[in-house]
């Protein structure tokens, strides 16, 4: 950040007072710029045995096939985000279920929160922002080609719980990927 979002003038990195971190200060109006995690809400589509995955239209991970989830938007409930993502991303209408996963994502800034759900009826088509929909078993995930870890270990965790007949909630600090 170089610029003060309330007055446009230059930002400084210091340590406000009454404060223990750095944060972006304007000295012209006195206005503290805070910058938190953003929120990706998603959800695990079931149908029957089998989960839904879009394969991505957009950046990062194009191509590569993931959980229907995105940004949370402001005013917007966490569950109510993750099926409005799904129905972006999948033209679904899902029933949401319970939280299943919680990911901590530090080094990118960003918390992931992945609900349980089911289709209401299994018809589906890819969205704006999906190449292709499609229902998977568990023997018939995409493993080396899934977009991002925390997309991976929900579905391990999911494919799990559900051979063992109870679904938890799962939670996990994942770090940058190995070489970075």
């Amino acid at each position: 950040m170089r610029h003060c979002s309330h007055c446009g003038g230059p930002v400084e990195l210091r340590v406000p007072p009454g404060d223990n971190r750095p944060r972006h200060v304007c000295p012209a109006c006195d206005a503290v710029h805070y910058q938190n995690p953003r929120l990706v809400v998603g959800c695990i589509p079931q149908w029957e045995d089998r989960v839904l995955l879009c394969r991505r239209a957009i950046e990062p991970a194009y191509g590569r096939w993931t959980l229907p989830a995105g940004f949370l938007e402001l005013g917007e409930g966490t569950a109510e985000g993750a099926a409005r993502e799904a129905a972006e991303e999948a033209c679904i209408d899902v029933d949401i279920g319970p939280l299943f996963s919680l990911m901590d994502v530090p080094h990118i800034g960003q918390v992931h929160m992945l609900y349980l759900a089911h289709l209401r009826e299994p018809r589906w088509a890819a969205g704006d922002e999906s190449l292709e929909v499609a229902l998977f078993a568990e023997a018939d995930i995409p493993w080396s080609d899934l977009s991002f870890r925390s997309v991976r270990e929900t579905l391990k965790h999911y494919f799990e719980d559900r051979r063992h007949g109870r679904f938890g909630l799962h939670t996990a600090v994942l770090g940058p990927p190995p070489g970075t």
